[in-house]
C-alpha cells in the first residue's frame, strides 16, 4: 500500500486494476476502436471515483461502471466531431498482424459487422448477450424501456444476420437464430 493511501483509495485501486480490462474490451465492442475504448474506459472509472464514497453496495460495482461507459459511449456517438473524424490504430495501406483481440477471421468478421450497426443497437447487444444482461438490467443501463431494448436487439440481430450472410459468414449466424 502506498504512504498517505486510505482504505478507500486502496480499494479502488484494487477495483480499478482488477476490472479495467474487462471494461475496455466491453468498450471497444461498443466503438470498435481500442483508442476510443481507452477514452471510455477512463471515463467509466472517472465516474466510479467521484461517487466511490456514495457507493454503498460494493456488489453493484460493476453495474455502475457498465452504466457510465455505455451512456458514456452513447452520449460520444451524439457529438459532431465524432461522426466526422474516425480514427485508426494502424494507416490503412499497411497490413495488421493479427492480435489476441483478432484471433481468427469469423471474429473479425463478426466485429466488422457490429461496428455497421447503429450505436444504440450496438449497445443492446453488447449489454444483452456480451454482459449477458437480461432485458430490464439492460434497460436501466441504457436509460429506455423494456419494449425498446427487444426492438433493438430484433433490429440488431436481424441487421447482424444480413451483414454476416452477406459477408459469407453463414455458419456464425446460425448461433444468431
Amino acid at each position: 500500500m502506498p504512504s498517505g493511501e486510505s482504505d478507500e483509495q486502496r480499494q479502488f485501486r484494487e477495483y480499478f486494476t482488477a476490472r479495467r480490462d474487462a471494461v475496455r474490451r466491453t468498450a471497444y465492442l461498443l466503438c470498435g476502436d481500442w483508442h476510443w475504448a481507452d477514452d471510455l474506459t477512463q471515463t467509466a472509472f472517472m465516474r466510479l471515483a467521484v461517487s466511490w464514497r456514495k457507493v454503498r453496495d460494493r456488489e453493484a460495482l460493476d453495474g455502475f461502471v457498465r452504466t457510465c461507459l455505455v451512456r458514456a459511449y452513447l452520449a460520444d456517438v451524439r457529438r459532431v466531431w465524432r461522426r466526422r473524424e474516425r480514427s485508426v490504430a494502424e494507416p490503412p495501406d499497411v497490413a495488421g498482424a493479427a492480435g489476441a483481440a483478432e484471433g481468427s477471421p469469423r471474429r473479425i468478421a463478426f466485429a466488422a459487422a457490429l461496428r455497421q450497426l447503429p450505436p444504440r443497437q450496438r449497445a443492446v447487444l453488447v449489454c444483452r448477450y456480451y454482459q449477458d444482461l437480461d432485458v430490464a438490467a439492460t434497460a436501466a443501463v441504457l436509460g429506455c424501456a423494456q419494449g425498446t431494448v427487444k426492438s433493438q436487439a430484433a433490429r440488431g440481430l436481424a441487421k447482424l444476420r444480413e451483414l454476416l450472410e452477406a459477408d459469407g459468414e453463414l455458419a456464425l449466424t446460425e448461433g444468431l437464430r
